[in-house]
């Protein structure tokens, strides 16, 4: 729907979503992005850290000290949620607060495929 230019219609669908399933990360990712192009870096930064927090939970919860590879499609909503996160939080003076999530992406990801260790002024961690 995005793609196609009916953004109005992709957020009521991703709201509506949400109301089903308020843990779903994807929309959640899917929503920021949408806020970010609309110019709302603080509605972005909502969805996009409701999304990590999910992430960072599940993780805690299955108590996994094992990498968590972004080459595995399913764990790419969780960075590219990171990702805007980071970016949100650059975008409204809270670049103190990226520092963390870089820190513990690089435990999950050493490769940093996305570049956040780049975004945080962040080199070689």
């Amino acid at each position: 729907m995005v793609e196609a230019g009916e953004t109005d219609i992709a957020r009521d669908e991703l709201v509506w979503l949400l109301s089903e399933c308020p843990d779903f990360l994807d929309a959640h990712v899917h929503l920021g992005l949408i806020a970010l192009e609309d110019g709302d870096p603080k509605l972005a930064r909502g969805h996009f850290g409701r999304a990590y927090e999910l992430g960072l939970r599940a993780l805690d919860a299955a108590d996994s000290s094992h990498p968590l590879p972004y080459v595995r499609p399913s764990n790419r909503p969780f960075f590219e949620a990171a990702k805007g996160l980071v970016h949100c939080l650059i975008a409204t003076g809270r670049e103190a607060m990226t520092k963390d999530i870089q820190r513990r992406l690089a435990q999950l990801d050493p490769t940093d495929p996305l570049g956040i260790a780049r975004m945080t002024g962040i080199q070689g961690t």
